[in-house]
């Protein structure tokens, strides 16, 4: 959104209330509006067209966004201050307004809503080709509705207002509702008061004429088909900062691409793949772990492909305590299988497919499907873990590769296969027992072991990048990643069963960030404040049933120090 229009609200919401403000009503404005919190979303969402493609819900629940003053550093805290102030300066600037004392009290929720997008004058844009001929553009049509909480505080606040230099306000009707267009530095913008419970403003005056249009009994996005479920279902989040209402997803991403110059055309299996997904909903809120988002989205059964499965996370207990991130799953054998199923109408992909097909049969004499994928039918896990010795000694770390599988006899011919293809190109294979535990290490001259794999039990395989690394799968003398208090700080509240975990330590990740960049490149100090806030980062998956899928992010926040 350009400058000019993030700066459209102070006067839009003052001449909308100077508008609604006259003796008749002053006694009517003491009572209370709507109160700002999560609830006041679908009351907003009643004055939205239903032709809004999405909505996002932000709270001003003073309790809620307070929540968020229990973690932080005091490095973070005051950065986070010093960006709040600027921001209130920065919109409320050449004015002797003040957020707190003249919005805060009476400005309940804001609902953001997203309309089609509208024609600009073709003159704003031209052809590079030809720069005599105007081109269409397309940019975000933006309606806004803000709750009033406090009548009587809004209506001080749009007398205030008229004492603002610089700010110009002309009215007109529409169906006996009065518009007001607020003009600053020649800029319009529009708003209205609707039954003195909200007020809704735009930059363009046609969407607060389609908002009356609603307000008077036009299909609302509340009663849109797909709405109303989402609406009542929400998201089980504690402390709701913002909630997204997508009711119509297909719908959502056929229509904005539609409507864009830039953007080609989907095709239609494209178009199919997101019809399986019919409508979502997120939500955004903070609990005592942190700042956690949620999201549901509603499957088509019919058309939807997913097959889920739960990850019982055992193999996550195969990783050295200092793991700092790692990723989780089951069944990659099905998943390449749902992925060449999905794909089948793609003539770009197959293309891609077959080449990787031949190419891996001409070098190295493997089946992709059978001897690359096919085996890999149960849990696995791909861990990054510190190192700074032999060939990881440059970077500082180093990744393993963990699979547990059914079919141990194709895994085992597949290493094979791999290991006499690096022997064709002067890499040196060797054989060490290390805690009873067979281990193949691809060699480099003076660097150490490049690749190492080897079994863990009769069933689990693992891959690992360096040496080092492959010591610490095969021999583990220390704790393993499960018993890590980050770890389970990220991940311990995330929701179970699952489809499988991304873990990132942000400490251990930033460390080694620093140390490779070293003293010429370090993180800036104000993103290091923010990033040394945070734990650590957990996202997981699950699924109810056919026409439910879940996605959890945990941003797991470290407890508010002392200054």
């Amino acid at each position: 959104m350009s400058e000019s229009k993030s700066k459209f609200l102070i006067p839009a919401i003052g001449a909308a209330v100077v508008a609604a403000g006259t003796v008749g009503v002053a006694y009517y404005v003491f009572v209370k509006g709507p109160s700002g919190d999560s609830s006041g979303a679908l009351s907003s969402a009643k004055v939205v067209p239903s032709t809004a493609l999405l909505a996002t819900y932000i709270t001003t629940d003073p309790q809620a966004w307070a929540k968020l003053e229990q973690f932080g550093t005091p490095e973070a805290q005051k950065l986070l201050a010093k960006g709040l102030q600027d921001f209130n300066q920065d919109l409320l600037k050449d004015s002797n307004i003040s957020y707190e004392k003249d919005l805060k009290p009476w400005v309940g929720g804001v609902m953001v809503a997203v309309l089609p997008p509208n024609s600009t004058k073709p003159a704003q844009q031209r052809d590079s080709t030809s720069p005599n001929t105007p081109v269409a553009q397309q940019e975000p049509n933006i309606l806004m509705v803000v709750g009033i909480k406090d009548k009587l505080s809004a209506l001080n606040f749009a007398n205030k207002l008229k004492e603002q230099k610089g700010v110009q306000i002309k009215e007109s009707d529409y169906k006996g509702q009065k518009i007001t267009e607020a003009i600053e530095k020649g800029k319009p913008t529009y708003s209205v008061v609707l039954n003195n419970t909200h007020i809704v403003f735009a930059p363009e005056k046609r969407a607060v004429e389609q908002a009356i249009d609603t307000f008077k009994g036009e299909p609302s996005f509340a009663s849109k088909e797909g709405a109303s479920n989402i609406f009542g279902k929400g998201v089980d989040v504690k402390n709701t900062l913002v909630q997204i209402y997508v009711p119509d997803y297909a719908g959502m991403i056929e229509k904005l691409i539609a409507t864009s110059s830039q953007a080609t055309q989907l095709p239609p299996q494209t178009l199919a793949q997101l019809k399986q997904v019919k409508s979502m909903v997120a939500g955004i809120g903070v609990d005592d772990a942190g700042v956690r988002m949620k999201a549901i989205a509603n499957l088509d059964p019919q058309l939807s492909k997913f097959q889920y499965q739960t990850t019982p996370a055992k193999i996550v207990g195969q990783f050295p305590i200092d793991t700092f991130a790692l990723v989780n799953g089951n069944g990659i054998s099905r998943g390449w299988q749902m992925l060449l199923e999905q794909s089948k109408d793609y003539p770009e992909f197959k293309q891609v497919v077959e080449q990787a097909r031949t190419q891996l049969k001409t070098t190295a004499n493997l089946d992709l499907d059978k001897e690359i994928f096919g085996w890999m039918d149960g849990e696995f896990a791909l861990g990054a873990i510190p190192s700074n010795q032999g060939v990881l000694k440059s970077v500082g770390f180093g990744g393993a590769f963990v699979f547990d599988t059914s079919d141990r006899k194709t895994a085992e011919s597949t290493l094979t296969k791999l290991d006499n293809l690096a022997k064709t190109q002067q890499v040196s294979i060797s054989q060490k027992n290390l805690s009873g535990k067979n281990i193949t290490e691809w060699q480099i001259p003076q660097q150490g072991a490049l690749l190492a794999h080897g079994w863990l039990d009769q069933d689990t395989v693992f891959v690992a990048i360096g040496g080092p690394v492959a010591d610490a799968i095969a021999d583990r003398k220390n704790q393993s990643l499960e018993n890590s208090e980050s770890f389970k700080a990220v991940t311990g509240s995330l929701q179970k069963p699952n489809g499988g975990y991304f873990y990132l330590d942000m400490d251990k990740t930033v460390s080694l960030i620093n140390s490779i960049a070293g003293a010429s490149q370090p993180i800036p100090a104000e993103a290091n404040a923010i990033l040394s806030s945070i734990r650590g980062i957990g996202v997981t998956a699950n699924s109810r049933d056919k026409s439910t899928s879940e996605l959890e992010m945990l941003l797991a926040l470290k407890p508010k120090t002392a200054k």
